[in-house]
């Protein structure tokens, strides 16, 4: 199996402050070679984070605070009940972004794919999507934002497994009017814990990413 090693922080909820410095730490450990690619997951205390693209209305309409990140994308939530992902990762050169988002989304899709969820991309929407159907519009099940910096990657995957989606009632998610949001547990109509997530979704990243691992 190729090498990602694993850094679970599951054991408790991680602000995401917290998470942050220790992902900049970890960054910086694969740039100088001191450690090897790195996979850290972590279910964070509720928070809003603003990628570089967010607009002034999407963020909460009920002054909830936000923190502004260095990511791709625009305004999402992380918070209980939903598997986050940072993959500190060395890229091959030369850098092709779109094809690690599209490596993410890939290893989203796969997890997805287990539990019986039909899941797509959508043309200039990053993210893991379940089609529109009779339940309703297309609904993101996964949000997906990135950052590359001295040839390693930051940031990376949320993926809703049993969170409450009202937290997404205050803001635009992404930026996206015309689309809802979902969970694991939503879709298969019962609940889906990180926990039981948790292996798949390491299982499909090694497979996704395997080419760039060492």
């Amino acid at each position: 199996m190729p090498t990602l090693d694993v850094l679970n922080l599951l054991d408790r909820l991680t602000p995401y402050m917290e998470g942050w410095d220790e992902q900049r730490r970890l960054h910086d450990a694969v740039v100088d070679g001191s450690r090897d690619n790195v996979l850290m997951l972590v279910e964070h205390e509720p928070v809003y984070t603003a990628g570089k693209r967010t607009q002034p209305e999407d963020r909460p309409t009920d002054g909830s605070p936000v923190i502004d990140v260095d990511r791709g994308g625009r305004i999402t939530w992380h918070g209980p009940g939903q598997l986050v992902g940072y993959p500190l990762v060395r890229m091959p050169d030369p850098i092709d972004v779109m094809d690690y988002v599209h490596r993410l989304e890939a290893a989203v899709m796969r997890v997805c794919d287990n539990y019986g969820i039909a899941t797509e991309r959508q043309h200039e929407r990053t993210g893991v999507w379940v089609p529109a159907d009779d339940r309703g519009p297309a609904r993101k099940i996964a949000a997906i934002g990135v950052r590359i910096a001295r040839g390693v990657t930051m940031h990376g995957f949320a993926l809703n497994c049993n969170n409450d989606l009202d937290w997404y009632h205050r803001i635009v998610p992404c930026g996206i009017r015309d689309a809802g949001v979902s969970t694991i547990s939503e879709e298969v109509g019962r609940n889906v814990p990180i926990a039981e997530v948790v292996d798949p979704m390491i299982d499909a990243l090694r497979l996704e990413l395997g080419d760039w691992l060492s």
